[in-house]
């Protein structure tokens, strides 16, 4: 099964595919995890990669549907493969079909995230990490045990993304109303999105998602 997850920054689209990839066997296409592994790669698409982002540049729809697709015909995914991050424009989500019709695959089903607004950014301002080893936290849903320390390794050394404020939260909302937002209409019109409440507890949502997966498998 091949899916795509859709929603806003932090609705939890890393989380559920990471949970899909544990419990179906699935392979999860993070763009920017294979923009970061093609750089180090040695690989003469590797090697283009790394000269675009040296440069500070964007990196093109070209270069990631060039990616995708060494991981489509050479990845071992016996349970398929999850699209996180990528398309986020109407341009991607046509390239993306071409490619998949190419190499003989199909899109099963879009399952988007739905979130409120404002809950997301409580959500997303209150978060916090480990700077030791990464384990996550949050302000008010999940402090940790003792405070100020870690409870996986007893570290004291916690840390923000410098980008998880509201100010640069609502910048990037705005970028994901304006360029993806239109693909929801664009896979409801092809019948193929289903949505799931993004705002659910983490097990709540899995549950959700497993649903929406089921009803197509």
């Amino acid at each position: 099964m091949n899916i795509i997850l859709l929603g806003p920054p932090g609705a939890g689209k890393g989380t559920q595919a990471a949970r899909l990839v544990e419990e179906r066997n699935m392979v999860q296409l993070s763009t920017g995890d294979m923009l970061r592994a093609a750089k180090s790669s040695g690989t003469e698409m590797g090697n283009m990669v790394a000269g675009v982002m040296d440069r500070g540049e964007l990196v093109t729809d070209e270069i990631v549907i060039g990616l995708i697709e060494e991981q489509l015909t050479t990845a071992d995914a016996a349970g398929g493969f999850i699209f996180d991050g990528f398309p986020r424009t109407l341009a991607q989500a046509d390239a993306l079909g071409v490619l998949l019709d190419k190499v003989g695959k199909t899109l099963d089903t879009v399952v988007e995230m739905r979130v409120d607004d404002s809950a997301l950014v409580k959500r997303i301002t209150g978060r916090f990490t480990c700077g030791n080893c990464g384990a996550g936290y949050h302000e008010e849903f999940k402090k940790p045990r003792v405070d100020g320390v870690c409870d996986e390794c007893g570290k004291s050394d916690f840390k923000k993304r410098a980008d998880d404020n509201e100010e640069s939260l609502k910048t990037r909302l705005m970028a994901y109303y304006k360029e993806t937002s239109p693909l929801l209409g664009y896979y409801y019109a092809k019948g193929q999105l289903q949505s799931v409440d993004g705002l659910a507890s983490i097990e709540g949502v899995a549950g959700s998602i497993a649903g929406a997966l089921d009803t197509v498998s």
